[in-house]
């Protein structure tokens, strides 16, 4: 499963020209592993959002991603990269 973990643009409120982040499990045996390793990246997501720009960057967008004021793509990305090392995925899970 993929898993839209960033919202932008107007479903989020903010300059994002991207309106989805998604990561998916590729790495993942089966799905359950799959459902549980995109939810650990989420939890630890929110974490390094709220580490960077507090817990008002929390908020989440109408599709259920974070919905931080950001304003570029990059720094989504940079975001979710951190947030997938920091569960132990890097290299098992995709953006």
């Amino acid at each position: 499963p993929w898993m839209n973990v960033i919202n932008g643009g107007s479903h989020a409120g903010n300059r994002l020209a991207m309106q989805e982040f998604m990561i998916g499990a590729t790495g993942a045996s089966s799905f359950k592993e799959a459902v549980r390793m995109t939810t650990e990246v989420y939890h630890n997501l929110k974490s390094v959002i709220k580490k960077k720009y507090g817990q008002d960057a929390c908020n989440v967008g109408d599709e259920g991603g974070f919905a931080p004021n950001i304003q570029e793509n990059s720094e989504g990305l940079t975001l979710l990269v951190e947030a997938i090392a920091k569960a132990g995925y890097t290299g098992k899970i995709k953006i």
